[in-house]
C-alpha cells in the first residue's frame, strides 16, 4: 500500500540531500507510528547527522537532526496519498488520509484474498529440519511441539517470501533400533503390527526396557543384535527394512492427520557410513584423537580453539567400539544437505533445547573443518511439552500421551462443543467442523508460547471459544462469514468511507493493515508468537466491532463500507490462521 507514494516522497528526499550535502543512506527506512487516530509513517534523520558530525563538522546531532526534518518537511509539503507531514525530535512524520487508508488496506486484502499477506519472492532458499521422530518408536504429544512449531516456521517463511525446503531426519539407526528389534525377534517372532501400528510398536519399545531393566544379563544378547545391524547381516538387515517400513506408515498417519508435509527426508542409517569417513579424516587431520580400544575418538574443541574458559568441552564422535553416535551422524548430515541445495542461505534445525551444546559442538567442528557455510547454520530451540500435572512424557518408560490418542480426544471433545453450540449442522459438516477446531486447538497453545518456554497442554484453555486459542479465532471467522452469506447481491464496489469510521472500526482496520508487516518480522525473528498474537487481535477487533457496528441493518452509505470490512476481515482471519497451519471453517 502506498508504495508509490512513498516511493515519490522517498525521491524528494534524496534530491534535497543530495542539493544540500546531507547525508544520505542507500535505504531510507520507514516505520510505522503508533496509532492515535490516525496512521501514518516515520524515518528517522539522526544518521544523518551523525555522519556529518563524524565527518568534522560542528553540530549537536539532536539539534542537527532536527533541522535536517524541518527542512524536509517544508520541502515536502503534503505529498499526494498523505494528509500532513510533521517534523519531530529529528523524525519526519507522514500521516494518511484515514478514509484513503482504510479503503486502501480493505481494496488490497480483497484483490490478493488468499495470497493477502504475502511477501515479495526473496530469490534466497531456507531449509528447515524438523519433526525428527525415531523409528521403532511411538510418536507422542513430546513430538508435537516440534512437528507444529516447524511446519508453522516453514509457512512463515514461505509467506514472507523465501523459498522453503521442509526437511525431516528420523533417527532410523541406534540402540534404540536394536532393542526394539531384540525384542520383537525374542518375544514377538512373525507377529504382524495391528491397524494401530503406532501403540504396537511403541508397546514392543517399552517392554523391551522393562526387560533389560530387570534382567541386565539380557545385555549381553541385545549387543549381538547390534553386531548384526554392525555387520548388515541379511536376515537382520531383512527384518530392519520391514520394521522400518511400518514405522514409515506410523509416521505417515501422523503427518497426515496433522497435515504436516515434507520435501525430503534425510534418514540416520544413511549418514552411518559418511560418518564413520568423516571420522577418519578428523583423526587423519589431527583434529580428533582416537582413543580406541581403551576409550572413544573424542575432539577437544576448547584446547583446539586455545579457549582458556570452559565452552564447547570435549566432543565424542565415535564410540571406543566403533559405532557411530548423534554427533557422527550430525556431521556427515550437515555437508549433504548443502551438496543436495547449494543455494542455501540459511538451514535451521529445530531441535529441543537441551541438544544445545550439542549442536554447538557440530557447528564449530565443521567450521574447524573448514566448511565455507557454516555460518548459515542456525540451531532454533524449543522446550518440552508437559502433561497436566508437570509429568514429562518419555517413551521409554510409557509415561506418554500417544497422538492418535491426543487427535482421537481432541476431535470427540470438539464434536460435543459443535452439537452444543450448532445442532442444526448435518453430520457431515459437524465431522469437518470438529477436525479443524480439534486441530487448531492442538496447534495454536504450541505456538502461542514462546518456544523456549515449558508448553504444558491443557484441555479446558486449548478449547476456549471465549479466550486466546483457536476455537475463538475461528468463530470469529465464522461470524464474519454468517454476516456475509446474509448479504443480498454481490459484493459493493470500492469506495472511500461515506462516514466516520467509529473507533472499533478504525481497530480493526489497524489490525488488518498489519499482516503482511507482521509476517516479516515473524520471518526475521522465527517467532511464532507475532501470529498467534496478531491472529487473536484481528478475531477480537473483529468481535469487538461485531457488537458495535451494525452491518446488514446499517444505513446504505454506511453498509456498503462495512460489507466490504467485513469481507476483508474474513480474509485476514483466515490467512493469518492458514499460516499457523490452522483451518478457518465456514461454520461451527
Amino acid at each position: 500500500m502506498f508504495d508509490k507514494e512513498r516511493q515519490a516522497t522517498e525521491e524528494k528526499i534524496r534530491s534535497y540531500c543530495s542539493q544540500n550535502d546531507i547525508p544520505t543512506p542507500d535505504e531510507i527506512k520507514w516505520m510505522r507510528i503508533p496509532f492515535s487516530g490516525e496512521w501514518g509513517i516515520s524515518t528517522s534523520f539522526f544518521q544523518a547527522a551523525a555522519e556529518e558530525a563524524r565527518s568534522g563538522k560542528k553540530v549537536v546531532v539532536p539539534e542537527r537532526a532536527q533541522e535536517i526534518a524541518a527542512a524536509i518537511a517544508q520541502q515536502l509539503g503534503t505529498p499526494e496519498g498523505f494528509s500532513r507531514v510533521e517534523a519531530v525530535k529529528g523524525y519526519v512524520n507522514l500521516y494518511f488520509s484515514a478514509g484513503d487508508y482504510s479503503r486502501r488496506v480493505i481494496d488490497d486484502v480483497l484483490t490478493m484474498g488468499a495470497d493477502y499477506g504475502r511477501g515479495v519472492d526473496k530469490a534466497e532458499q531456507v531449509m528447515v529440519e524438523y519433526s525428527q521422530p525415531n523409528t521403532h518408536k511411538p510418536i507422542h504429544v513430546g513430538h508435537l511441539r516440534n512437528m507444529i512449531l516447524g511446519a508453522a516456521i516453514c509457512n512463515i517463511l514461505e509467506w514472507a517470501g523465501y523459498d522453503v525446503v521442509r526437511a525431516n531426519y528420523p533417527g532410523d539407526s541406534g540402540l534404540h533400533v536394536i532393542k526394539w528389534i531384540w525384542n520383537y525377534q525374542k518375544n514377538h517372532a512373525g507377529e504382524e503390527p495391528p491397524e494401530d501400528k503406532i501403540r504396537w510398536m511403541g508397546d514392543i519399545y517399552v517392554e523391551a526396557n522393562r526387560l533389560l531393566e530387570e534382567n541386565p544379563d539380557l545385555e549381553a544378547e541385545m549387543r549381538e543384535v547390534f553386531a548384526q545391524w554392525e555387520a548388515r547381516d541379511p536376515d537382520f538387515m531383512a527384518l530392519y527394512e520391514k520394521t522400518h517400513q511400518w514405522s514409515r506408515e506410523g509416521f505417515d498417519i501422523a503427518y497426515d492427520a496433522l497435515d504436516i508435509p515434507f520435501d525430503i527426508f534425510y534418514w540416520q542409517s544413511e549418514l552411518d557410513q559418511t560418518g564413520k569417513d568423516l571420522v577418519a579424516d578428523l583423526i587423519a587431520k589431527e583434529i580428533a584423537i582416537d582413543e580406541r580400544p581403551e576409550g572413544a575418538v573424542v575432539i577437544h574443541l576448547d584446547e583446539i580453539l586455545g579457549l582458556e574458559q570452559e565452552k564447547y568441552r570435549v566432543m565424542v564422535i565415535l564410540r571406543s567400539d566403533g559405532t557411530a553416535l548423534y554427533s557422527t551422524w550430525d556431521l556427515a548430515l550437515a555437508p549433504r544437505k548443502f551438496s543436495d541445495y547449494p543455494d542455501l542461505v540459511r538451514s535451521i534445525y529445530i531441535v529441543d533445547v537441551r541438544q544445545s551444546l550439542h549442536l554447538q559442538q557440530v557447528y564449530k567442528t565443521l567450521e574447524i573443518m573448514g566448511y565455507p557455510w557454516t555460518d548459515k547454520l542456525l540451531h532454533l530451540p524449543y522446550e518440552i511439552v508437559n502433561l497436566p500435572g508437570n509429568v514429562t512424557m518419555a517413551s521409554r518408560e510409557g509415561t506418554v500421551v500417544l497422538l492418535e490418542d491426543l487427535l482421537r480426544e481432541a476431535e470427540q471433545r470438539a464434536r460435543e462443543l459443535v452439537q452444543e453450540k450448532n445442532p442444526e449442522l448435518t453430520e457431515e459438516q459437524k465431522h469437518s467442523v470438529a477436525k479443524a477446531v480439534s486441530l487448531g486447538a492442538i496447534k495454536y497453545p504450541m505456538l502461542a508460547r514462546d518456544n523456549t518456554k515449558i508448553a504444558t497442554f491443557d484441555w479446558e484453555s486449548a478449547l476456549d471459544f471465549n479466550g486466546q486459542a483457536a476455537p475463538y479465532i475461528q468463530y470469529a471467522h465464522v461470524r464474519a462469514n454468517s454476516i456475509l452469506k446474509r448479504m443480498e447481491g454481490a459484493l459493493p464496489e470500492s469506495q472511500l468511507p461515506q462516514h466516520d469510521l467509529a473507533p472499533s472500526e478504525i481497530e480493526l482496520i489497524d489490525m488488518i493493515s498489519r499482516m503482511p508487516e507482521e509476517i516479516q518480522h515473524a520471518a526475521d525473528e522465527f517467532k511464532t508468537l507475532r501470529i498467534t498474537n496478531l491472529a487473536y487481535n484481528l478475531a477480537r477487533a473483529f468481535n469487538d466491532f461485531y457488537k458495535q457496528c451494525p452491518v446488514l441493518k446499517a444505513p446504505p452509505e454506511v453498509r456498503a463500507g462495512r460489507l466490504r470490512l467485513v469481507a476483508a476481515a474474513r480474509q485476514a482471519i483466515a490467512n493469518t490462521l492458514g499460516v499457523l497451519g490452522i483451518l478457518a471453517p465456514d461454520v461451527m
